[in-house]
């Protein structure tokens, strides 16, 4: 055999036959086999226009072609040696006597190497056959050769017949060799793996820290040369690029068999390229990322990433042990998008990507669309293939049927990581649902899931868009959490936070040296509150991000609805910025035009792929139209926002703020429970007591009620009563429930022992829970509570300014016309025999619901006897009824 060796990098000498040990056998085969070939440094492109039509079949085209190339180039260039005309004649000597004079040259190599003489038999038998059948696609070798040996045994591999001009060594060139080394080539595919060439097919591997590298085909095998640095290659004698071939890769103490990932198309289509481009792919997350999968007939994972200011991106990871050099991923087209398929590579491995930067410095971050990730403050992103069977068809099929904002909706939000501190995802289906299904409320609401560094941000400083936090388990536990709240008959609503992200080196702050997601105008990119970076939502890409990802969240976890945070801060340039630190939109405004078109386009494309959903803005200005649907136009010029539902953020700070006052003085105050009816009808609303009213100094909602602790519980009850009946649906932070006096830490959670029946006081918060429970027991059968929260004709006002009595009192309607009247008395004194005017159709009237009764810790001054109306006129009505209203209390009335 005729082992070769291989120039350095860029040498342009040829290719050299080392002596067998045997002269006589040397000299035969010299003679005969005619193995002289000429310099085709210059004819790169003849050849690659040979080797497709060896690909197509076309076998003496190709060979023709070559050679007509490599003619060509010589004519233009003096030959660094001139080829004996007695050789060039005995290449045309017949093929049998040919490969009979290699045989002994065969035999006398393999003695020199020790070879066994069955070995070399079987050898020369093979090649013998391939000197016969010249036009086969490769040359069979030993068939019973071990599948696995050692890199330095490997059998060397000797030419056939060849072509007069064949390649010099197939080694890269020294310009490739630094673009790999400094982790800035575009398109590693182009040099490493197979290429045909002129005389074969070239292998070139990047392996650093390997001592050796063998290209296996089929049972045909040969070690390539190491030409330095972690580069090797060689030279086949194919007559086209094998459809499958692995690599064994030789280390200190160990042979690894892998397939060459450089052998692979792009693994991601044109479609997807071009909706990358265009910023209009929904299905993101199918695109980008890690994607286990089988392609071109081989098992592993394709790995892709945006990222068009990066002059070279690398995969990094636990498999090449977080050295991306040897990993290089390619650039497809103009899109920024990068792409590496690599074979073996499943589920549970973690990596990064090694970006090489503008400046050339190198940077190691996350996967922005990784949908696994290592718990904090653990940062890698982890390959991801879901397992797990949703049995909740009958709730998505039903979640639809009515429109939310003429359906009931009563939510209890919830984080998840300390409403029982320690839970995972498993644990927590097992006592979630069935604790909030046995309290009557139709939702959860999920503070934010999605991946976050920091546990004391809540949530709202996400990292990992596309990842639920590992704190509590993988995604197929939280898909699991889901599953068992809507076998419960559960919504589940969840925090989206699109408005900002935190800086973190390793996610994605400047993900590929320059500005990116954030806006590229300092006044813009930055939040001036939370030190935090703003999306640029004018950029096609970022919008394409996030919208994806709204419908990632309702597609993939089955999410009923979307609370969007901070919907505020990103409708205005000048939010929290003074001036001279804004600059105005292109019509002089202060709106952010990028910001509204994004939630337009969120909003419209959600709703239209996911019906039964809902998205839920928390706006704390007046904005026009947030709930208006996106192509009817308000009277500032805008399309609505498009939202199904948003927070009263008025509502809930004027109530707050009045009952937070002594009954004394609230007659004073006694619009700010009024005032919120005046633009009720103005936007779908919900009425929030959320986590952000029971933090940071503003006490529990109980502990902001004035007076003794017995009128605390009183006030908190009564208050419960009155937001359960006005229009608009209920949200109710964890541990308001049973009147927690503590604010709520994210250390530990709702303070559950104050429902411990050891605790002397127990009864009193467990009371306030039992009303919580029949407030949405009663709620939940009574249309006229929710059907017609969004209709005007749905509320009248019996008695709205009895400032001096501290009493309101209004009519809910359902679509029926059937009636509710709700009382409150947010004074602490009994009212006998309070006329209140009413609808004269009404025979009786009796109590539904009163937050002063005994089992909820109240005074228990009710009236347990229905009410009949008087024919006298009241409140501008023709009958009206007598009751005695309990003090600091609401009650609840039905017709009998």
């Amino acid at each position: 055999m005729t082992p070769r060796t291989t120039p350095s990098s860029g040498s342009d000498s040829k290719k050299t036959v080392e002596k067998p040990a045997v002269e006589k056998a040397q000299e035969q085969a010299a003679e005969k086999t005619s193995v002289a070939k000429k310099a085709t440094a210059k004819t790169a492109n003849a050849a690659e226009k040979a080797a497709d039509a060896m690909r197509k079949g076309t076998t003496k085209k190709a060979t023709a072609a070559k050679t007509d190339a490599a003619k060509k180039a010589a004519a233009k260039k003096t030959p660094a040696k001139k080829v004996p005309a007695k050789k060039t004649a005995a290449k045309e000597a017949p093929a049998k006597k040919a490969t009979a004079k290699k045989a002994v040259a065969k035999k006398a190599v393999a003695k020199k190497a020790g070879a066994k003489t069955t070995a070399a038999k079987s050898t020369t038998t093979s090649k013998s056959t391939a000197g016969k059948k010249a036009s086969a696609k490769r040359i069979p070798a030993q068939k019973t050769a071990p599948k696995k040996i050692p890199a330095q045994k490997a059998v060397p591999v000797e030419l056939p017949a060849a072509p007069a001009d064949v390649a010099v060594s197939p080694a890269l060139d020294a310009a490739d060799r630094d673009r790999l080394l400094t982790g800035t080539h575009h398109a590693p595919h182009s040099v490493l793996g197979a290429h045909p060439v002129p005389g074969g097919v070239a292998f070139r591997a990047f392996r650093p820290y390997a001592l050796s590298v063998t290209v296996v085909v089929d049972s045909l095998r040969a070690e390539l040369h190491d030409d330095g640095e972690g580069f090797f290659s060689g030279l086949l004698p194919l007559l086209e690029v094998p459809a499958g071939y692995q690599f064994l890769v030789g280390y200190e103490g160990s042979v690894q068999e892998t397939e060459d990932a450089y052998r692979f198309l792009p693994a991601l289509g044109e479609l997807d390229l071009h909706l990358i481009g265009e910023g209009r792919h929904e299905e993101l997350w199918k695109a980008l990322g890690a994607e286990p999968m089988t392609h071109q007939g081989v098992t592993g994972t394709r790995f892709t990433v945006w990222a068009p200011n990066a002059r070279g991106v690398s995969l990094a990871g636990t498999f090449n042990f977080w050295d991306g050099t040897g990993y290089p991923m390619r650039s497809l087209g103009g899109t920024g998008v990068w792409e590496l398929f690599v074979p073996g590579i499943g589920e549970g491995e973690l990596y990064k990507f090694e970006i090489t930067r503008p400046d050339g410095s190198k940077t190691l971050r996350a996967d922005p669309l990784a949908r696994r990730t290592e718990a904090p403050p653990h940062t890698s992103s982890i390959v991801y293939a879901s397992q797990h069977e949703w049995g909740d068809a009958q709730w998505l099929e039903r979640r639809g049927s009515v429109p939310t904002h003429e359906a009931p909706l009563s939510v209890y939000e919830v984080h998840l990581a300390s409403w029982r501190p320690g839970l995972t995802y498993r644990q927590l289906a097992e006592q979630l649902p069935a604790y909030v299904k046995d309290l009557g409320f139709t939702h959860v609401e999920l503070m934010p899931v999605a991946e976050h560094p920091f546990g004391g941000s809540w949530g709202y400083q996400v990292t990992g868009f596309y990842a639920p936090t590992a704190r509590l388990g993988t995604p197929d536990d939280f898909k699991y959490l889901v599953d068992s709240l809507h076998q419960a008959g559960i919504g589940v609503l969840m925090d989206w936070v699109p408005a900002h992200f935190p800086r973190d080196d390793w996610a994605l702050a400047e993900f590929d040296g320059r500005p990116l997601y954030e806006h590229e105008d300092p006044l813009r990119s930055a939040h001036p509150d939370w030190g935090t970076l703003e999306f640029d939502f004018g950029r096609r890409e970022v919008r394409n991000f996030l919208v994806a990802n709204a419908i990632y969240w309702c597609e993939e976890f089955h999410i009923d609805g979307l609370r969007v945070d901070a919907v505020a801060s990103m409708l205005y340039l000048d939010y929290s910025r003074e001036p001279g630190q804004w600059v105005p939109n292109e019509h002089g405004g202060r709106e952010n035009l990028d910001a509204v078109a994004f939630l337009q386009e969120m909003n419209a494309t959600v709703y239209r792929r996911v019906p039964g959903v809902v998205t839920i803005a928390e706006e704390s200005t007046a904005w026009d139209g947030v709930t208006r649907p996106t192509h009817v136009a308000g009277p500032g010029g805008f399309g609505g926002l498009g939202f199904g539902l948003k927070w009263n953020m008025g509502w809930m700070h004027d109530s707050l703020e009045y009952m937070a006052k002594e009954p004394v003085h609230r007659k004073y105050h006694h619009n700010e429970m009024t005032f919120s009816m005046v633009y009720a009808y103005s936007e779908n609303y919900v009425l929030p007591i959320s986590h952000d009213e029971v933090v940071h100094g503003k006490r529990s909602l109980v502990s902001k009620m004035p007076g003794d602790w017995w009128q605390q519980r009183a006030n908190h009850r009564a208050y419960l009563g009155f937001m359960w009946a006005h229009p608009g649906k209920q949200l109710l932070f964890m541990g308001q429930e049973f009147a927690q006096g503590a604010e709520w830490s994210e250390a530990h959670g709702p303070d559950w022992w104050l429902l411990d029946p050891a605790y002397g006081a127990e009864p009193d918060h467990r009371g306030v829970r039992d009303l919580v429970r029949d407030l949405n027991t009663v709620y939940r059968h009574t249309p006229a509570l929710w059907q017609r929260d969004a209709d005007p004709a749905g509320f009248q006002w019996v008695v709205g300014d009895a400032a001096d009595d501290n009493v309101l009192a209004f009519l809910r309607y359902d679509a029926e016309g059937a009636p509710l009247l709700a009382v409150s008395n947010l004074s602490p004194v009994v009212r006998h025999e309070y006329r209140l005017g009413v609808p004269d159709d009404v025979p009786a009237w009796h109590e539904a619901l009163n937050t002063d009764a005994a089992r909820y810790g109240g005074g228990d001054v009710t009236n347990p006897d229905p009410v009949k109306p008087e024919p006298q006129g009241w409140h501008g009505r023709a009958a009206s009824i007598r009751l005695t209203l309990p003090p600091l209390a609401t009650v609840w009335l039905r017709p009998a």
